[in-house]
């Protein structure tokens, strides 16, 4: 569910029309509704009520600052992977024992500052970064706490871009060697163990996956326990998929999920942290585009868009589906016709979608792009000099910009010329 409705005729977000904040915005922009984001992060506090437990949003998801101090707000831990990322959480006002740094790259430097600032843990993914972190910690007199994200050797049956938990992909130690991981870091200074970490990818839309790897996380975690270890946490990362496309896509459920958790896991007396970002923010937003062009092809026709690859990547990047919808309401019954919706950058590849059956539009009506919350403002760029797009946060009627497009001259004037140059007037 989201809170992007049809009212009149004309696609809402929240109690504000999209046509409001084109006019006021222009086009293209990002509009995230409070309520979807607020309702989505509660449905993973219900659906592990009663367990001790925290929920961790994914920033790499979706990282504008107005949107993490509202998951704060919400009572949110953050899941870090850069130490960019984790400057934003402190300064969304996470406190850094909620603040959870994965990668599998972590370099000094981004240990020190943590260490320094504070932090619930590292999920650590090698036993070189391992040897690394303690001595980090070991010469600021500091203890770091970790847990070892273990790669369980399961296929997520994801795209192979995002699949993370095989023994191929290049995150975390393998299963085998956990063990003994796990006993050199008992032998480390300026290192705690807390836990153990597992995330095998990201949009699954099934729970055999998941409860494969947590069965075996549950089997290593008793071993562990038995070589004298002590395993009070668990992280089971994120991955649970939304509906991209809304006529035929029916993901678990997080109380689906969470029952699956409370089987597998619910007997080893630990605390869980889970690490949502997709399900939490991807159907909380959406893009907004005007049409500049039909145009007539031999045999297909094009539907330009002032939107591009550079502001949303996934299809480019990933083949993904987005629904794209007219603001005005297309009324009932009116005879649909196949288009290639594409964006104006100098790249075939520009293309959103092929034969996408859409009512008849004209230049300056508006499109919107569903589910394009997640990895959608965080993975766009500046590809042929386009400005970064707005993003807007709507709560009930009221709407803010909270990144506004930058001009050109901001653009350009960020490059330096060298000593040698003249500037030119």
């Amino acid at each position: 569910m989201d809170h992007f409705l049809y009212r009149d005729g004309v696609l809402h977000a929240e109690d504000v029309p999209l046509t409001r904040i084109a006019a006021d915005v222009g086009t293209p922009f990002y509009c995230y509704s409070t309520a979807t984001l607020t309702r989505h992060f509660r449905l993973f506090q219900d659906a592990l009520a009663g367990l001790d437990h925290l929920v961790c949003f994914a920033i790499k998801s979706l990282s504008n600052q107005a949107i993490l101090q509202t998951l704060a707000e919400l009572g949110a831990g953050m899941d870090v992977v850069s130490g960019g990322e984790y400057r934003r959480a402190l300064a969304a006002g996470v406190p850094g024992d909620r603040i959870v740094f994965s990668g599998v790259g972590k370099t000094r430097a981004e240990m020190e500052y943590a260490l320094t600032h504070g932090i619930r843990q590292f999920n650590v993914e090698s036993a070189e970064e391992l040897r690394v972190l303690s001595s980090v910690a070991s010469a600021m007199g500091a203890v770091a706490p970790i847990t070892l994200r273990v790669n369980p050797d399961v296929d997520a049956k994801t795209h192979e871009k995002i699949a993370t938990g095989r023994k191929e992909d290049k995150f975390g130690v393998p299963i085998t060697q956990a063990r003994a991981i796990y006993a050199e870091a008992a032998t480390l200074s300026g290192i705690e163990i807390v836990g153990v970490d597992v995330h095998i990818g990201s949009q699954l839309t099934d729970l055999a996956p998941f409860e494969a790897a947590f069965s075996k996380i549950a089997d290593l975690t008793r071993e562990l326990r038995a070589d004298g270890h002590t395993i009070r946490r668990l992280d089971l990362g994120g991955g649970l998929g939304i509906p991209y496309t809304r006529s035929n896509e029916t993901p678990p459920l997080p109380l689906e999920y969470g029952a699956m958790i409370r089987r597998v896991l619910g007997d080893l007396d630990v605390e869980i942290e889970i690490e949502p970002g997709r399900l939490i923010a991807g159907n909380a937003g959406i893009l907004v585009a005007s049409v500049i062009y039909l145009k007539e092809g031999e045999g297909r026709n094009f539907l330009i868009l002032d939107a591009a690859m550079n502001d949303l990547i996934r299809p480019a990047m990933y083949g993904a589906h987005h629904d794209i919808v007219p603001v005005q309401e297309a009324a009932a019954g009116l005879e649909l016709h196949p288009v290639d919706i594409v964006g104006p950058v100098c790249e075939s590849g520009d293309t959103f979608a092929k034969a996408r059956n859409m009512p008849p539009l004209a230049p300056d009506d508006l499109v919107v792009f569903r589910s394009a919350g997640a990895y959608g403002a965080v993975m766009s760029s500046e590809y042929n000099t386009r400005p970064l797009i707005p993003e807007v946060l709507v709560k009930d009627d009221q709407y803010a910009v909270i990144r506004p497009r930058p001009s050109f001259d901001e653009i350009i004037n960020r490059d330096t010329l060298p000593a040698w140059m003249t500037p030119k007037p």
